[in-house]
């Protein structure tokens, strides 16, 4: 089915979906599935190779993780208007010059990504943005655009989220600060707090969340009703949460009424 994609950031958003998935992609074959002209396809490339997000080639792109052999990608995405979305709106709430701590999942790698986007600081490099990750698919993404300054927590990988995490990973922090997380979760609710399904994961998390000045949890609607193993920390800890308009009513109420504020996009 063919797909309108709202904008550039839509369109970048849905061909590095698409990249992911094959890992190579051709002009006409974008403008196809797109729904756009080959000459707007051929901009996109060519904006998304200068960005270092792809590696151009005759008649099309290759995605970066194989031009350089680093980590694939998470192949799919559900929900993926409403993710993009979230992350859209995630992103414009950071500062450009903001030091940002992103944790692995699907959400948080669209708000990378939509990070990565902006355009460079015309000041000096000490004005780049710094981005801390514990995740290896959004530094090996990151890494390769000289205008962002990109931090990657040690530690032992996740096979499930190429998340880093354990003793080595909590050292790093301990002598790091930053601004916002953006923290991508597997639940939250006002009685759970912000939740994952694994332990280490929650570990590592919730020392990201202790050496940042603000949280910025980026969820889909599902997500606020339901709940997981691992508590990452009570929602009072939480500043925003970010999530979509099919969000559940109540949980919502009872997510504000404990003091997060919820944006709905």
């Amino acid at each position: 089915m063919t797909t309108h994609a709202d904008g550039r950031a839509g369109r970048w958003g849905r061909l590095l979906e698409l990249l992911a998935d094959g890992g190579r992609l051709t002009v006409d074959d974008a403008a196809r599935r797109l729904g756009v002209s080959v000459a707007t396809v051929r901009r996109d490339f060519t904006a998304l190779a200068d960005q270092q997000l792809a590696t151009r080639t005759h008649g099309g792109i290759i995605a970066t993780s194989v031009a350089y052999n680093l980590p694939a990608r998470y192949r799919h995405l559900d929900n993926a208007d409403s993710k993009r979305r979230v992350a859209e709106h995630t992103a414009d709430l950071v500062a450009h010059t903001a030091v940002v701590g992103i944790n692995g999942g699907t959400t948080t790698t669209e708000v990378a990504r939509a990070l990565a986007a902006r355009p460079a600081p015309t000041t000096g490099s000490d004005n780049r943005p710094t981005i801390v990750t514990n995740a290896l698919n959004i530094a090996s993404e990151l890494v390769l655009r000289p205008h962002l300054r990109t931090i990657c927590l040690g530690g032992v990988a996740r096979e499930e989220s190429y998340e880093l995490h354990g003793p080595f990973a909590e050292r790093v922090l301990a002598d790091l600060r930053m601004d916002d997380l953006v923290l991508g979760v597997y639940a939250i609710t006002a009685e759970g707090g912000a939740q994952c399904r694994h332990l280490g994961e929650a570990g590592i998390t919730a020392a990201m969340v202790q050496r940042s000045q603000r949280v910025i949890v980026a969820a889909t609607a599902e997500k606020l009703t339901r709940q997981a193993l691992a508590r990452i920390c009570p929602a009072d800890n939480v500043d925003i949460l970010v999530t979509d308009t099919d969000a559940e009513p109540d949980a919502i109420a009872a997510l504000r009424a404990a003091g997060v504020r919820v944006d709905l996009v």
